[in-house]
């Protein structure tokens, strides 16, 4: 890792004032009048906020992303490209513009290193819909003013939606950049709904598997089990409260941030360090009644009983949670949503990276799932 002569800063901050103190007077001066929007968006832990020290050893540092109208793009994206190279400052808050790369095509990251020649930048220069196929698949290509249509938006990763609209856009001449943030900022009503009782239809398939583990002498696969029904409900938790879910190295952190996070966190922690399923159960039970009435208070469906109960004969104590789903799914009125089976967008149902990033897989894989 480099050895800063500044102290940490956020990235954001960083790609600001890389912008402002840098970017903004070169084009100025050798591109007059030129239109253009200047962001730090995409992938990066500064874009999500969660970015500290530690970010700094591997693609991290001054960054920012250029956007240019297509023909413009093409015309002028090399120039820009020297330009910077040969006038940005070497360093910006103490923290060097320039990236060494390691020259291994298996591991090819960038790390800031001071020079003395030109500077290798982490400045791109884009248009947007190129940028936005890029990074959520050929689909944008098809999109009209009303944006995705229901088969993009379930194909979507959340890591990338948190992508292209987190960050911070500095400059947004075109305004096409942000039109699109706007239209991506959230999901349509009916399709959140959908998601939402697909989240409860997941905690519901396996909220009996934990006393069912035990029963059996399988202490091991019982905690697995709450392991998991931690991780689908913080997940709830955070599409009830309208915030994409991270990927999973950052999925506690955006939870902490969440409003609900004091009220569940206690019980999700007593589920997670429990010693026997008992224990482990009533922690569960308190987390599943305290999500219910979190539901119950958002006012999407009627009120649901949100107390725990058997699981059918069997000795076990859950919240049947299918109960919510089934609500939520009473208030969805769209055709082609109301005729998809249980199983929600991408990341519902799959969180292998190397799937997440090929978006024409997602949506073939997705459009299978949708069959009849």
């Amino acid at each position: 890792m480099v050895t800063p002569t500044a102290a940490f800063v956020p990235g954001i901050d960083l790609a600001r004032t890389l912008y402002e103190e840098g970017v903004r007077p070169i084009l100025r001066a050798a591109l007059p009048g030129l239109r253009y929007a200047a962001a730090r968006v995409g992938a990066g832990s500064e874009v999500l906020g969660f970015d500290t020290v530690r970010s700094a050893d591997h693609d991290w540092g001054p960054r920012l992303e250029l956007f240019l109208a297509a023909e413009d793009a093409e015309r002028h994206g090399g120039r820009i490209r020297e330009l910077l190279a040969h006038r940005l400052p070497k360093q910006v808050l103490g923290w060097p513009t320039h990236f060494r790369s390691s020259g291994d095509p298996l591991d090819p990251v960038g790390h800031m290193e001071p020079t003395r020649g030109p500077v290798d930048h982490r400045v791109t220069v884009h248009d947007v819909g190129g940028w936005l196929a890029a990074r959520l698949g050929p689909c944008v290509a098809g999109w009209g003013d009303e944006g995705p249509e229901v088969g993009d938006w379930l194909a979507l990763p959340q890591q990338r939606l948190a992508e292209v609209t987190g960050g911070a856009v500095f400059r947004d001449d075109l305004g096409d950049l942000t039109a699109v943030r706007r239209r991506l900022a959230w999901y349509p009503d009916q399709v959140w709904r959908y998601l939402l009782a697909c989240q409860w239809q997941r905690i519901s398939q396996e909220e009996a598997f934990v006393g069912r583990c035990a029963e059996v002498g399988d202490d091991l696969g019982s905690a697995v089990v709450a392991a998991r029904l931690v991780r689908e409900l913080m997940r709830l938790t955070l599409l009830t409260e309208r915030r994409y879910a991270p990927y999973g190295k950052w999925l506690g952190s955006a939870f902490a941030r969440s409003r609900a996070a004091e009220l569940l966190a206690p019980s999700l922690h007593g589920a997670l360090t429990a010693a026997d399923h008992p224990s482990r159960e009533r922690h569960l039970c308190e987390a599943y009644e305290t999500a219910g009435r979190i539901h119950n208070a958002t006012g999407l469906t009627d009120a649901v009983d949100p107390t725990r109960r058997p699981y059918h004969s069997r000795p076990f104590l859950v919240l049947h949670a299918e109960r919510f789903a089934r609500a939520l799914m009473e208030t969805v009125t769209d055709p082609r949503l109301r005729s998809l089976p249980l199983t929600g967008g991408v990341d519902q149902w799959a969180d292998s990276t190397d799937l997440l990033g090929r978006p024409d897989a997602i949506r073939a894989a997705t459009d299978a799932i949708a069959r009849p």
